[in-house]
């Protein structure tokens, strides 16, 4: 067996049992805290409340264990069971020009991973999310959205992979930094048009029209600075009961968006702590700051792969005998994630730094008892588990745990 064959079986194996244990952490830290909620929260939270965000935590972890097993079985058949390179000879027998057999290539290899993908996705939504009362959707608006989302995946997908797959072949030594030029070109696009073009294919958006909640978000983003082009509602409750808020956009077309089911459930000063904490990430630059990391890393990974592509012993280690530059594309997505996986925790480090960054700076524009009050009540309804893990919330969450992020207001 090639060398390169044993490093990678033992790095997926390495990053699935890490995967597992932690799970295994999660579900054993909930289920031991189950019968008590915890002291901070008792006042807000009831037990049954707490028991059924720690039932909703355990399946979603049980879940999520199924979909690791299910997804390391498929990347050893894709690999080295040989999977890719029958999909490749298969291809190669009808002699398409190399752009078009590597586009083919990358869709069928999308569309077969896509059937193991559906069922799950299926079971969470219409099994787990309506046993435990978040699910809105009914099997017409899924498959609606399947529909849609394939339809749009394809009319910009297929454009982006030919321009990538052509600039791997045809511009020289490195195309890797062309490729990386309109990779993330072609993102920060996407981040302009999704409000604009994208999101209204999907939900639908309205101006907010509570004029007295209007009026304390413009004087909020006055304060801050803050210049934004709408204040929108979108009608999140039509799929999930699940809330959020979320800024989208760049530049001068930044919108605000609230769920409706989160307007529903919170006060005035609280939606205004909670904008107040998104503000807070502009404020303190974090959009920048991720958005030069994600640079970085990109570029990296594109370098990474230009080095890769010429190397013989990455094809032949990942189960296919004939070089090509789709291939090089499609192991490298595949095999990366087991090399880069102990980089989780620090993305996850930085991500909790700048909630609390965030959580601070919304302790200055608003009332942090607020801030406090929204969050019990997202915990609540959203089923947020207050008895995480340490270890497993430290290498996944990219938010503090609840008693953390609490405590940290509390002191304001």
């Amino acid at each position: 067996m090639p060398l390169f064959s044993t490093i990678f079986i033992i790095m997926v194996i390495l990053s699935t049992l890490i995967h597992f244990w932690l799970s295994q952490r999660q579900i054993n830290s909930v289920n031991s805290h189950r019968n008590k909620t915890p002291e901070a929260f008792s006042k807000k939270i009831t037990l049954e409340e707490h028991q059924k965000a720690a039932d909703y935590t355990i399946a979603k972890e049980k879940l999520g264990t199924i979909e690791l097993i299910i997804g390391t079985i498929l990347i050893f058949i894709w690999t080295l069971g040989g999977g890719l390179e029958y999909l490749d000879q298969f291809i190669r027998s009808y002699q398409f020009e190399p752009l078009y057999a590597g586009v083919i290539f990358i869709l069928l290899m999308g569309f077969i991973s896509s059937i193991f993908d559906i069922p799950l996705g299926l079971y969470n939504t219409f099994v787990l999310e309506e046993k435990f009362g978040f699910n809105r959707t009914t099997f017409k608006i899924w498959f609606v959205d399947f529909i849609k989302q394939s339809i749009l995946g394809l009319v910009i997908g297929i454009p982006l992979i030919m321009v990538i797959l052509w600039l791997m072949s045809s511009a020289g030594e490195f195309w890797w930094v062309y490729a990386w030029a309109v990779w993330m070109g072609f993102g920060f696009l996407m981040m302009w048009a999704y409000p604009a073009f994208i999101a209204p294919i999907f939900n639908k958006f309205t101006e907010l029209k509570d004029e007295s909640l209007k009026t304390r978000i413009e004087k909020l983003m006055t304060r801050c600075g803050f210049l934004s082009k709408g204040i929108l509602v979108m009608d999140g409750s039509r799929r999930s009961s699940h809330g959020n808020a979320y800024f989208t956009g760049l530049g001068n077309n930044k919108q605000i968006v609230f769920f409706d089911n989160l307007l529903d459930s919170l006060e005035e000063e609280e939606v205004e702590a909670v904008l107040a904490h998104e503000l807070g990430h502009f404020k303190k630059k974090h959009i920048v700051k991720r958005l030069i990391s994600m640079t970085f890393m990109t570029f990296v990974g594109f370098a990474m792969l230009g080095w890769l592509m010429q190397q013989l012993w990455f094809y032949n280690g990942l189960g296919m005998t004939t070089p090509s530059i789709y291939a090089a594309l499609v192991l490298f997505s595949i095999a990366s994630p087991a090399f880069t996986f102990f980089l989780s925790p620090i993305s996850a480090m930085i991500s909790r730094k700048h909630e609390f960054e965030a959580d601070d700076y919304a302790a200055e524009q608003a009332d942090a008892n607020k801030l406090v009050d929204a969050l019990v009540k997202l915990y609540k309804e959203n089923a947020n588990t207050l008895t995480p893990d340490p270890l497993h919330s430290a290498y996944y969450d990219s938010h503090p745990p609840a008693p953390v992020r609490i405590a940290h207001l509390n002191r304001h």
